[in-house]
């Protein structure tokens, strides 16, 4: 490995120590065009073109059918591509009309709804019968409920008040999955969805570098990552490894390795020679006097 790939783990191995990266699959917010989800019935949600509270064109759906009773209106995602990911979070954006604030509104008015995942190898046809949803063969996730709701006044005045929820599911074994929000009576906005998983990225720790690994199946997962010896260093205990907990952060390391003979440690995980920059940096007279006494030594 040469100097600059050294110093190139060391920078990496600071900043990621104490963090995770996501990887993103799906991000409704990058959208250019509509999202062409699907919708049952197609009285039930609406792609419409709107605006986040930083007045950033969006792709939504909404839907509004409060006076109606005994609403189920389903939405199904494109096929998500997991990328070999074990498990994945859903981060979604969205607004809610707060029940007391509508009129005469029915007591079927809700202000939740449910998210629900249906893992598959393969595309599924965009044409299904009443049976497929009315059966709903998906897993669900959880029910989400708003923090905030707005009323009339909060939308006549144009603010915003925005939810953010995340939930996350697994272990995934098939190519990819949908996602499916279910509706049954809400007067709702999905304003974005963000799907990603977490990683740890790549670290040098205890003169070993370890590369980026995928979490596992579960949130208490720990996934073991094998170390390999950075250059000019050796293992001392074995095997080398850290774990990769279900947050993306490394933790337990195990093992280690040290520079070899005639390499001594530079900023804690680079193996530097005898003539390292930092002898390199030694004043003028010091490589005088040295070589004075080289030259000597040859005419003894």
């Amino acid at each position: 490995m040469s100097t600059e790939n050294g110093l190139l783990y060391t920078v990496l191995y600071l900043l990621h120590l104490h963090t995770y990266s996501k990887q993103t699959v799906m991000d409704t917010r990058t959208a250019t065009a509509e999202l062409g989800w699907i919708a049952y019935p197609a009285s039930g949600w609406e792609e419409v073109s709107g605006y986040d509270e930083n007045l950033n064109t969006i792709r939504t759906y909404q839907v509004c059918n409060v006076f109606e009773p005994s609403q189920n209106n389903w939405l199904l995602t494109t096929f998500i591509d997991r990328r070999g990911a074990q498990r994945v979070y859903v981060e979604m954006r969205f607004t809610v009309r707060d029940c007391s604030s509508i009129p005469s509104v029915p007591g079927s008015c809700k202000e939740t709804f449910n998210l629900y995942y249906y893992e598959t190898d393969s595309v599924i046809a965009t044409t299904k019968g009443t049976a497929f949803w009315m059966e709903a063969p998906y897993l669900k996730v959880d029910t989400i409920a708003a923090d905030e709701s707005f009323s009339q006044v909060d939308f006549g005045g144009r603010l915003m008040k925005v939810n953010t929820e995340v939930r996350s599911f697994g272990p995934l074994s098939h190519n990819g999955f949908y996602l499916a929000f279910q509706d049954y009576g809400a007067c709702m906005s999905l304003l974005s969805v963000r799907v990603f998983h977490k990683k740890c990225p790549s670290v040098v720790q205890n003169f070993a570098i370890f590369p980026e690994t995928m979490t596992g199946a579960e949130s208490t997962s720990l996934v073991i990552a094998r170390g390999t010896c950075i250059a000019n260093s050796e293992e001392v205990d074995f095997p080398i490894k850290l774990y990769c907990n279900g947050d993306g952060e490394w933790m337990v390391p195990i093992g280690s390795c040290t520079c070899k003979a005639g390499f001594e440690p530079d900023n804690g995980n680079v193996c530097r020679g005898e003539f390292s920059s930092s002898h390199l940096q030694q004043p003028l007279s010091h490589w005088c006097f040295v070589l004075l006494c080289h030259t000597v030594l040859l005419n003894i």
